[in-house]
């Protein structure tokens, strides 16, 4: 499967925001942003599901913005998470990789190339 790499180490590829924009597919955006409502607590709705993915030229999911995440690569001219001494301890990481351990692995994995 083919990976694009987030800046906290998710795998864009593989998220249906960016597999709903990339296909224009309506209903994959209306059960996306019903599953991230519940997941997420927030008020989403399917016109907001457009992402071509965190480090890739397009359009981004509004989140990707604010994202402290993806603000702090950019401020230490970073590529990703893996570029940093502080990748296994980041305070800003901790959230998604409890959750999401391959994005950690996914991280990692850049660096052993």
């Amino acid at each position: 499967m083919e990976k694009i790499i987030a800046c906290c180490g998710i795998n864009c590829a593989s998220c249906d925001a960016r597999i709903a924009t990339l296909a224009n597919d309506d209903e994959l955006r209306a059960q996306t942003a019903e599953k991230w409502k519940v997941a997420f607590s927030a008020d989403i709705t399917p016109e907001m599901i457009n992402c071509t993915g965190c480090r890739e030229a397009g359009v981004k999911f509004a989140h990707c913005t604010e994202c402290e995440i993806r603000n702090c690569v950019k401020s230490k001219d970073f590529e990703t998470c893996a570029d940093c001494e502080k990748l296994e301890n980041c305070a800003l990481l901790v959230n998604i990789h409890q959750y999401l351990p391959e994005a950690l692995a996914n991280l990692k994995s850049l660096n052993s190339n």
